[in-house]
Parts: C-alpha cells; sequence; structure tokens
C-alpha cells in the first residue's frame, strides 16, 4: 500500500470530512544512473557557491529569486510562514461544476483520496451526491507549499483529485491554428468521418502497451546477463513531410485499411468450433 502524502479535510458546506491523499499514478519509465563507463563508477555532484566556491550542505540553502536586471531578493523560512496560504490542511469546495466544463488542459497531477476515522459516512455522502448530480467539486488545496485549484469527483467507490493550472499558467495556443483561409471540402469531412467510425471503439487501457518499455528492459536484462542483445525489426513508416494531394484518396484508402483490420481481428477472436461448423455448412451447400 502506498503511502500518505498529506493529512487534512474536505470542507463540504458544514461538514468535514478528514482525509488522507495518496498519489494515484506512478510512472513505469526504467531508470537510469550517470556513471563512467570506463569502470561504471556513479558520477555525483556536489552543491557550490558561484561566488566562495565552498559545498553548501542542503540543509543551508535557500530560496532566492533573480529580477530581469540582476538583483536578487533572498526568501527566509519567516517570509516564507508570512504568506496567507489558508488551505494547508484544508480543501475548501468553493463550486461544484459538470466535468466536461473543464479542459484537459488545466488537470496537472491526479491523487486519491481515502477517509480517515469519522470520515467514512460524510466521505460516502459526498461521493454519493456527485455522483448523482453527475457534478464535481472545484476546491482550494494547498500542497507542497503551493496553494491550487482541483477538481474532486467519484470515480468507482473512490473520490479522486485532479490538480489544476492557474489560468495565466495555461498558455494562448491560438498561435498554432492554420489560416481562416485553409477549409476542408464536404467530401473530406465525409471521408474523415467514415475513417473515425471504423476506428471507433470503447476505451480500454489494459490493451494499450508501452512497447518502447518492454523492448528497453529487455535490452537491459540482456546486459545484466551478459548476453548479446538481439537486434529490433526495422519499422517500415510513411515518410514524415510532403503535402497530400488528393486527400480524399488518402483517406479512403485509410478507411478500406481499417476495414480489413476490423475484419481480422474479428477473425482471429471468432471461436474454432464457428470456423469448424462454417467450413461444414460451405461442403453441405457444394
Amino acid at each position: 500500500m502506498p503511502r500518505s502524502i498529506w493529512k487534512g479535510a474536505i470542507s463540504f458546506g458544514l461538514i468535514t470530512i478528514p482525509v488522507k491523499l495518496y498519489g494515484a499514478t506512478e510512472e513505469k519509465d526504467i531508470s537510469f544512473k550517470q556513471v563512467h563507463p570506463a569502470d561504471g563508477g556513479r558520477i555525483k555532484y556536489k552543491r557550490v557557491c558561484e561566488k566562495c566556491g565552498e559545498e553548501v550542505p542542503y540543509a543551508e540553502i535557500g530560496k532566492g529569486y533573480e529580477a530581469p536586471d540582476g538583483r536578487m531578493a533572498i526568501l527566509d523560512k519567516e517570509d516564507l510562514d508570512q504568506l496567507p496560504l489558508t488551505t494547508t490542511k484544508s480543501v475548501d469546495v468553493v463550486q461544484f461544476v459538470d466535468e466536461s466544463e473543464i479542459d484537459p488542459t488545466y488537470f496537472d497531477k491526479s491523487y486519491v483520496l481515502e477517509a480517515e476515522g469519522p470520515g467514512a459516512k460524510p466521505y460516502v455522502l459526498l461521493r454519493d451526491a456527485l455522483r448523482k448530480t453527475g457534478k464535481s467539486a472545484v476546491v482550494k488545496v494547498a500542497l507542497r507549499s503551493r496553494e491550487s485549484l482541483a477538481l474532486i469527483r467519484p470515480k468507482d467507490d473512490c473520490l479522486v483529485m485532479h490538480t489544476m493550472l492557474w489560468p495565466d499558467e495555461v498558455r494562448d495556443n491560438s498561435f498554432a491554428a492554420p489560416s481562416d483561409e485553409v477549409k476542408a471540402t464536404d467530401a473530406e469531412v465525409g471521408m474523415a468521418e467514415m475513417f473515425i467510425t471504423q476506428m471507433e471503439g470503447d476505451f480500454t487501457p489494459e490493451q494499450f502497451t508501452d512497447s518502447y518499455r518492454e523492448a528497453l528492459e529487455e535490452v537491459v536484462q540482456a546486459k545484466l546477463a551478459g548476453v548479446a542483445v538481439a537486434e529490433a525489426d526495422e519499422e517500415t513508416s510513411s515518410p514524415a513531410g510532403g503535402e497530400v494531394v488528393d486527400l480524399v484518396a488518402a483517406l479512403r484508402a485509410s478507411v478500406e485499411a481499417a476495414k480489413a483490420k476490423r475484419k481480422q481481428a474479428a477473425g482471429e477472436q471468432e471461436p474454432a468450433e464457428d470456423k469448424a461448423e462454417k467450413k461444414t455448412t460451405k461442403k453441405k451447400a457444394s
């Protein structure tokens, strides 16, 4: 079981829900150490002051903000303790919204909330009320000395919390929009819709795997075992760049390829007895 990273309470009107906070995700990337290839020795770094050249212990390192003109504002613990961080140990509900109203660009990290002690009953109350109304709770919370907006929503039997970026932290992406002069024809859009229909399906996360990480793990294990690393097959891909002259033709080919792929997948999933029955029927017919 993971360790909780925060303890506090959700303020739900006049109801208080004591909770523990856990990370809802974990990265599975392979972690590498920086080493000297000649002898395998670890590379270590020292925290050295650029002015006096002395090594500074981590406990003695302060926080400094450098202004554009080069001036340095050094903040100590007292300066930080005086900041008005009222949500240090509380999660204050400020609004209830439809989850669809929140642009996913705002989401930062995901956490799972666990009821603590007498908080089980009000926890279930909030979870069930959110589920029945189809709403999510917009809250303010302070984690690691930083206040954040967050969204609390029901997931399975739990409440999960997604911290969000502040509006001024989300960049204006209008620069990336194509010119208004670029238009797609009705035929092109219609063919694209057909392709989407062929590729649509229910999202099942378990069917996707990180093929790069799996291959990397094989290389690492081969190195540890002292055996030769198998060469990967070269994958053919369409050339990058270049202008597609006939979008409709390209999309039509894509639709046919998607149909063939779906038909092949359906055939592989067909039970062996059904295949045998079809063969028998064909023989009788002939």
